[in-house]
């Protein structure tokens, strides 16, 4: 069954779950992933905790005591994540140590409603990283204008960073130079290098659901060919602006201070398009020395019949430019299509939280103690 799982984490890609929720923890089911499913991480959003904290009874007593000490909804929430997040870390703990701290991380996010402010980016970030208390744990920071120097401000502290709401490829490289920003700050700072690392969420199926979109409303046969391509081609160009980044002279310095690569990650790879393979986003994204964070469906649907043929990015980048030339030519904005697709991402993001603070707030009010 896990036969695909194993040739996937030997080509070289770390299998993180994009899933968390407190049943998963005490029901055993996060370590079972672990010892028969390869997962070595884990990453959270406010979408997956809206999700959790809204389904079931398995919140319901700390959501009891927080009543009781009539804390606010927004520190509710934060005593809630954290504790499912620090949970998390300590059943990955083995994981981390055996990998020297690159694997056997849990990401949390900043709240999204900061995503455009980057001093509160940054004391949330410090905040949260104290909160959990967990070495093994990612700050989540989305790769927005503003969170850019946020980003190199919290690696410049030490606190290690999961870059997420990646979508185009000039964001990529200002993301790798912020983060190679931070390790300058953080080696100046005298701070140790090998223990600070980074990923960078690269998301996929957005891409192709809003640019094959776009060419439906365009029509035509080679539109209908060119459907179903660009987020592997945008990913595997991001990939070669990583292998070019990290073999340059800046990093070739960093990296004698024993600095860490920030790895590229594939978020978002649950396949949207029925007609596409459901296992697409995974096994044409093989590549070393990157991590693939899929939803459950997905890593059973790997595990079950993905077939893992190797390295499936090496030697696909002048293929990849001309799919995505294809699209520019046909009436495809592509600097248009990765600022919706931010935009978008921000706000799915904040309506998340949103719900969570009603839900969360509606909880409150339901278990809190009665006067006298």
């Amino acid at each position: 069954m896990t036969d695909a799982l194993k040739r996937l984490s030997d080509e070289g890609v770390a299998i993180w779950l994009d899933d968390l929720s407190r049943k998963r923890i005490t029901s055993g089911n996060l370590a079972e992933l672990i010892d028969q499913s390869h997962v070595v991480g884990v990453t959270t959003n406010p979408s997956i905790f809206q999700k959790a904290i809204s389904q079931g009874d398995g919140y319901d007593q700390q959501l009891a005591d927080l009543a009781a000490r009539r804390v606010t909804v927004e520190e509710a929430i934060r005593m809630i994540t954290t504790a499912d997040v620090r949970d998390a870390a300590d059943i990955l703990r083995p994981v981390f140590d055996a990998t020297d701290g690159q694997d056997g991380r849990v990401s949390i996010e900043v709240d999204p409603r900061l995503a455009h402010n980057t001093r509160a980016t940054v004391a949330e970030a410090k905040q949260l990283a104290w909160l959990v208390d967990r070495p093994n744990t990612f700050i989540k920071i989305p790769a927005t204008k503003a969170g850019l120097p946020a980003i190199t401000e919290t690696i410049g502290r030490g606190i290690s960073v999961n870059v997420t709401l990646i979508f185009s490829l000039e964001r990529y490289r200002a993301v790798m130079d912020a983060y190679l920003a931070g390790l300058e700050k953080a080696k100046a700072a005298g701070l140790d290098l090998a223990k600070i690392y980074s990923v960078a969420s690269f998301f996929v199926s957005r891409v192709d659901t809003e640019i094959d979109k776009r060419l439906d409303v365009i029509g035509g046969e080679e539109a209908k060919a060119a459907k179903g391509k660009s987020a592997l081609a945008n990913a595997r160009l991001a990939y070669e602006a990583y292998e070019e980044v990290f073999a340059g002279e800046r990093w070739a310095a960093l990296d004698k201070a024993h600095a860490n690569k920030q790895r590229p990650l594939w978020a978002s790879t649950g396949v949207k398009d029925p007609s596409l393979k459901d296992t697409l986003y995974v096994v044409d994204l093989v590549a070393p020395n990157t991590v693939n964070t899929m939803p459950e469906a997905t890593l059973e649907a790997v595990a079950d019949h993905g077939e893992v043929t190797g390295n499936t990015v090496a030697g696909a980048y002048d293929r990849a430019r001309a799919d995505l030339d294809a699209i520019k030519k046909l009436g495809v904005d592509y600097d248009d299509v990765v600022q919706v697709l931010e935009d978008e991402g921000v706000e799915k993001f904040e309506t998340a939280w949103t719900d969570l603070l009603n839900s969360t707030e509606a909880e409150l009010k339901r278990l809190a103690p009665s006067e006298g």
